[in-house]
């Protein structure tokens, strides 16, 4: 069985857009812009023997707001930048109630099935309480990325960081204590 990282995307892996004051994902490749420790980031954690994946929440396809083809476009465009095994994204609203929409594990629990991931050597990286909470209900332990628009003080992560290549301490001494 394999280790794991599970990324969030926005606001994590790249950077939101504001829309009416308020933090949103991009509806375009033009839009979407890695954040600049992304690409190292990922590298090192792959270097260690983590398998990458990014699991999102992306309801504006649901809504209408977003074609399916965007949205397949937005993750070729982030696959071409950073290697990441694989990219699954939840595209129905929250009154769905669908398992693979996040706070509900149901995508990283696909991507351990069929990759081989032993979930509790692995970890959930997001910007959200939800992600946060995704990781936690599928046994991986957890990084929150304090952002302004988050709620890092109650959060219920493992670790809280200020910046997305911190990520790369915390699970080198995570692995440390482990060994």
């Amino acid at each position: 069985m394999t280790k794991a990282v599970f990324f969030d995307r926005d606001g994590v892996l790249n950077a939101i857009v504001e829309r009416h004051g308020k933090p949103a994902s991009p509806r375009t490749p033009a839009e979407l812009h890695i954040e600049a420790e992304a690409l190292a980031t990922v590298q090192s954690l792959k270097a260690a023997g983590f398998a990458i994946f990014v699991v999102t929440n992306q309801p504006d396809v649901r809504r209408g707001l977003m074609s399916a083809a965007s949205l397949k476009a937005i993750h070729a465009k982030l696959a071409a930048v950073l290697p990441v095994n694989e990219i699954l994204a939840c595209t129905h609203d929250t009154a769905d109630d669908c398992p693979c929409r996040k706070p509900k594990p149901g995508l990283i629990l696909d991507l351990a099935l069929r990759h081989g991931v032993d979930l509790s050597k692995s970890w959930m990286i997001g910007d959200q309480d939800r992600d946060i909470a995704c990781g936690e209900a599928a046994g991986c332990e957890t990084i929150l990325l304090s952002r302004t628009y988050n709620s890092a003080d109650r959060s219920g992560a493992d670790h809280v960081v200020e910046s997305l290549s911190q990520v790369i301490s915390v699970i080198q001494s995570s692995a440390r204590r482990c060994a």
